[in-house]
């Protein structure tokens, strides 16, 4: 945290002022709840969530595993990268693999070949399989319209689901993880942040993340509108052609709904300056899914997707 003093005040950043919040609701879970969790994809969100949990419990270890839900078309550079930081955080990691639903028939593979609608079992078995009482998810209310009015401390039933009427109120900095038996509390410590704030955190804070990010010459191929990478989830089909193209990342998830970018910022700064201008969300320019309905992520969000 960095101060910077004005007469005889001194004034903390609105980084501060996010960090300080966001420390504040990890530690008011790991006060109030038994069995913590952190989803960890990889993603810019999830690695800085897991930059502000190590850093409320410094200096021990995190006090709780993380969870990855691997869809099998991941980007090999993300599953490298949280290989990584697993090993170097000597973290306790839980996978949940959506091949193996698929395999034992739990699951189908979708026409459109995507996996990432598919999370959600495999999420919810996990959560009831270790008992998880509290999820940390690294969701901001920038994202998307239905993450828009989502609360800080967001309750789920027994199924997993979301309903709205159950939500409570949270005035000032309380909340309240009460639950019935077999529920549990997802919880968005970066609420209030948007896409900016968390690359401006990154840049202070000096947080690595997965290549893919920044920009790099990869094959790809147009589908809907936006550039999609090869891979073995079926992409390209009949007509499509790969083309190579400078792009990057804006935000990362399965390969078979997640869209590059056309893009030259190969670093943080030129990433914060390309962010600057834009005026259209990571989700609304990179990923397919959102895009099935109006209601795409509100019905996922139901469901207990997030």
């Amino acid at each position: 945290m960095a101060f910077s003093q004005t007469g005889s005040q001194l004034r903390m950043s609105y980084l501060d002022v996010l960090e300080a919040e966001a420390v504040h609701i990890i530690r008011e879970v790991m006060g109030t709840l038994d069995r913590p969790v952190l989803l960890f994809s990889g993603g810019k969100d999830s690695a800085v969530m897991l930059h502000l949990a190590r850093k409320a419990f410094l200096p021990g270890l995190l006090p709780f595993p993380v969870l990855h839900v691997d869809t099998g078309h991941n980007f090999p550079e993300v599953i490298e990268y949280r290989d990584k930081v697993v090993a170097e955080h000597q973290l306790t990691l839980r996978v949940a693999h959506v091949q193996d639903y698929i395999d034992d028939g739990r699951l189908a593979e979708r026409a459109d070949g995507s996996r990432n609608v598919l999370q959600t079992v495999p999420l919810l078995d996990a959560i009831q399989h270790h008992r998880f009482d509290a999820v940390f998810g690294g969701g901001r209310r920038d994202e998307e319209k239905a993450r828009a009015k989502e609360r800080v401390f967001s309750l789920r039933d027994e199924f997993g689901q979301w309903d709205p009427r159950q939500q409570r109120p949270e005035l000032w900095n309380l909340y309240n993880g009460r639950h019935d038996s077999g529920g549990h509390v997802r919880v968005f410590p970066l609420s209030n942040w948007t896409e900016l704030d968390v690359w401006n955190y990154i840049a202070r804070e000096g947080i690595p993340l997965p290549s893919i990010y920044f920009s790099h010459t990869r094959q790809v191929f147009q589908r809907g509108g936006m550039w999609l990478a090869p891979g073995e989830w079926g992409g390209p089909r009949r007509g499509e052609q790969l083309q190579e193209r400078r792009v990057r990342y804006r935000t990362v998830g399965d390969m078979s709904c997640t869209g590059a970018l056309p893009s030259e910022a190969s670093t943080i700064e030129a990433v914060i300056a390309e962010i600057s201008v834009s005026r259209i969300t990571e989700r609304g320019s990179s990923r397919a899914d959102d895009k099935l309905s109006d209601t795409a992520m509100e019905d996922r969000k139901r469901e207990g997707y997030f």
